[in-house]
């Protein structure tokens, strides 16, 4: 009897269900699997015969179809290799199931000896698996403890392909793997580059605490060595601690890239991705076939650092401006269309002028005004209203470098930080965001009422900086965080004053 053995294929964080069907016929010895799968699920076959060999079992000789329903929709990886065994299993004979079946998602790549190896993608199978009402799921015991962080579905770890048959007949039970609970004091940031260690730059500290706080983008200009890289690194150690719900959320994408391990199954610090500017667009938004994440939604709740900014291509800058305003990326292809997560922190730095040294007090630019225009020309207007803090670093004096008083440790900074993401979190729960940052207008005209005072300075910034409406939202945005960083329920004008000069542009 023909059985249909279920599992599922990711597009995206996106999970299709796949009906897996197997038939034997007389013919001369062939096996044929139809159902638009990649190279590695038309090279399953040769798994599955090498694996049902050293298992015990005998692959048939005669004519073997396999079928991976609906037929119009592609399959990608070596994950139905598992499911490919048992539909065969059962369709020589050799392993009767339960009439009902539909209960139980297979998935898995088979070796040759018949053990079975990790795949990519686990969290996000399981999760989808739970949501289309899936109360059993089967995975390589390699991907157990990743797989485990999901309730609600029994779980189950499977070695080889013997010991599944002797557990779906009855011979040898397996018990489902018991959830693994984190506790939020787990989720700590490591402190690397701490900012004690940094000497001077108050106001560039200043302004990372408020990015850190609110969850801003932020431009660093300054000239070589000033410790604009060095700031951005010390960024990561004042970044807040990671909520359950956000680490599920990034461990999902990482799972999807192939990051995660069996050691290491969960991310538990926020994501610093550190892209070079030889990058592709395709690198940083994502693609490929199946669609992978790029930098963007590997740094989601995280920082996306990008030193060097005017090196990258434009056109790779480009590709950046819809997912910092949407807070998601969008991957269009003939197959379908996929959206990634993509709610991060921009860290930017730059020269500048294409020698590093215009407006430093201590060398003189070699660069004419025709090549610095052109040199900063690179990174459009659109982008830069992106932003929401502009910031100069100059060069550190000489007193300030062999100064001997420790600044202001990360862990100080980022107790303040935390603070001030709870006030917030607290605050937008039921908009269902967690940084002021993630306000659309709406809320920002709900959460950001401005004393009279206030509202005539920021209308005279907008008029005498032509600043855009998407810039007046941003200026208001940064003043609810700098006033929730000093525990403040209203807006002062001291605070718009602040964000304010965040928005000139006159760098360097």
């Amino acid at each position: 009897m023909l059985q249909r053995i279920k599992s599922l294929t990711l597009f995206g964080l996106n999970a299709e269900e796949v009906e897996v069907e197997a038939d034997t016929h007389f013919g001369k010895a062939a096996c044929l699997i139809v159902g638009l799968g990649d190279t590695a699920v038309q090279e399953a076959k040769e798994r599955v015969r090498s694996a049902m060999k050293h298992s015990g079992f005998t692959f048939p000789n005669n004519r073997v179809a396999i079928n991976l329903a609906p037929a119009d929709l592609k399959k990608h990886g070596p994950r139905f290799d598992l499911p490919i065994a048992l539909g065969l299993l059962h369709a020589t004979g050799q392993m009767p199931l339960e009439e009902d079946n539909d209960q139980r998602i297979f998935v898995g790549e088979l070796g040759f000896t018949g053990e079975l190896r990790p795949i990519s993608g686990i969290l996000p199978t399981v999760s989808n698996a739970l949501e289309m009402g899936y109360k059993e799921i089967y995975v390589p015991i390699d991907n157990l403890p990743e797989a485990t962080l999901i309730s609600g579905i029994d779980v189950f770890g499977v070695k080889t392909l013997e010991q599944i048959h002797q557990h779906l007949i009855g011979i040898k039970k397996m018990t489902p793997a018991p959830h693994r609970k984190f506790e939020s004091q787990n989720f700590v940031t490591a402190d690397e580059s701490d900012m004690k260690h940094i000497k001077g730059q108050e106001q560039a500290k200043r302004a990372l605490e408020i990015a850190a706080a609110g969850g801003h983008n932020l431009l660093m200009c300054g000239p070589p060595g000033s410790g604009k890289t060095l700031l951005a690194k010390g960024f990561a150690t004042i970044l807040p601690a990671l909520t359950v719900e956000e680490a599920l959320d990034i461990t999902q994408i990482h799972s999807i890239a192939g990051l995660t391990t069996a050691k290491g199954p969960i991310s538990l610090r926020r994501p610093f991705r550190s892209v070079h500017h030889t990058a592709s667009g395709i690198a940083i938004v994502g693609g490929g076939n199946p669609p992978k994440p790029g930098e963007i939604s590997l740094s989601h709740r995280g920082v996306l650092f990008l030193d060097e900014l005017p090196e990258f291509p434009q056109k790779t800058l480009e590709v950046l401006r819809q997912p910092l305003e949407d807070g998601i990326v969008t991957i269009s292809r003939a197959s379908g269309t996929c959206t990634f997560p993509a709610q991060l922190m921009l860290i930017a730095a730059m020269n500048p002028c294409p020698c590093g040294f215009s407006g430093d007090k201590e060398k003189d630019c070699s660069c004419t005004p025709f090549n610095i225009d052109r040199y900063r020309n690179r990174i459009s207007g659109p982008l830069l209203d992106r932003i929401d803090l502009h910031l100069n670093v100059p060069r550190i004096s000489f007193e300030k470098l062999t100064d001997v008083r420790k600044a202001e440790s990360s862990k100080d900074i980022r107790d303040r930080v935390q603070k001030t993401r709870d006030v917030q979190r607290k605050r937008l729960a039921e908009d269902k965001i967690t940084t002021n940052a993630e306000m659309p207008s709406s809320l920002v005209k709900k959460y950001c009422p401005l004393p009279e005072d206030a509202q005539t300075l920021l209308k005279s910034a907008v008029q005498q900086m032509n600043l855009s409406g998407r810039a007046y939202y941003r200026i208001l945005k940064l003043s609810r965080t700098i006033a929730d960083l000093a525990q403040r329920e209203e807006i002062i004008l001291s605070d718009v004053a602040e964000a304010v000069q965040y928005r000139a542009r006159d760098l360097g």
